[in-house]
């Protein structure tokens, strides 16, 4: 069985072939997400148009989807014009082959699940955040993708952290993100412009400081978090979380901020990197041919 399998992020959509337990024909083209809705659906059939012999399509896309109708429920200004979009029937209907979209943490909630980190939740229970632009999460009970009344459970970025803040709410992405890290360094040293950059700086105080006091904003959510769901594992995935200084700093600090009784929640970084949503979508894809 071949399933093409797509990415849609604001940045860049990733796309391949799986088949036979391997990924195939890996390519990553610029979305140009700021155009809107109506370009990345264009963008993104040509992508898929260049592959050929696949029996089913999965994507994986930003914003909230309702996956059984292949809609998208709602997407910020990061992708203007994306709300309510069917992305599953427009790819129905062009490449006549089953379609299966899915929020882009719960891809790779379910890829990290059934080939990567989550293989090791106990139960099947476990949840799984990323640390990017923004801060996604998904909530995995019992081997299944828990998606709430709306399918937007797992909006974890959205968490208050900070109450009252310049006549707004202060959620916890405005604090925990990667590009929450990056603006605060860049508050003291406007010359770094990359994750790469910011930590081989590591080694000044006052960036050294912007970090720890980011560690502790990380915490902050997966405190709570983990005192909601008590799960077995929390998976951090997001490029920031390939740090290892990341995790470590995480796992030193996190039982100053838990109670006793959840301290055997195993922190992991995500195993199969940027490419989980593609393999979840695949896993996803597969069950509707089978």
């Amino acid at each position: 069985m071949r399933i093409a399998v797509l990415d849609i992020g604001g940045t860049s959509i990733k796309s391949g072939v799986i088949e036979d337990g391997a990924l195939c024909e890996r390519r990553e083209t610029p979305s140009e997400a700021k155009r809107g809705g109506g370009h990345l659906m264009h963008l993104a059939g040509e992508v898929i148009a260049g592959y050929s012999d696949f029996d089913a399509i999965g994507i994986s896309t930003a914003g909230q989807v309702d996956s059984d109708a292949g809609v998208i429920r709602y997407a910020n200004q990061n992708i203007p014009d994306y709300t309510g979009m069917p992305v599953g029937r427009m790819f129905e209907e062009r490449f006549r082959v089953p379609v299966s979209v899915e929020n882009d943490v719960n891809a790779a909630a379910m890829g990290e699940l059934i080939f990567g980190a989550g293989k090791e939740a106990t139960g099947g229970n476990f949840l799984c955040i990323t640390y990017g632009t923004g801060i996604g999460g998904a909530v995995v009970l019992d081997g299944k993708v828990f998606k709430g009344a709306s399918c937007s459970a797992g909006e974890f970025g959205h968490i208050i952290t900070h109450g009252g803040v310049r006549d707004k709410f202060g959620y916890y992405e405005d604090y925990a993100s990667a590009k929450a890290l990056l603006r605060a360094v860049q508050g003291i040293l406007p010359q770094v412009d990359s994750g790469r950059d910011l930590f081989a700086q590591l080694g000044n105080p006052a960036v050294k400081a912007v970090f720890d006091a980011w560690v502790e904003e990380v915490l902050y959510g997966l405190a709570s978090l983990i005192h909601v769901f008590n799960p077995s594992l929390v998976v951090l995935g997001g490029r920031i979380m390939e740090e290892s200084c990341v995790i470590e700093a995480l796992r030193e600090r996190l039982s100053a901020h838990i109670m006793p009784s959840f301290a055997d929640v195993i922190l992991a970084p995500a195993k199969l990197g940027n490419d989980a949503g593609l393999w979840g979508m695949a896993h996803i894809a597969s069950l509707m041919v089978l």
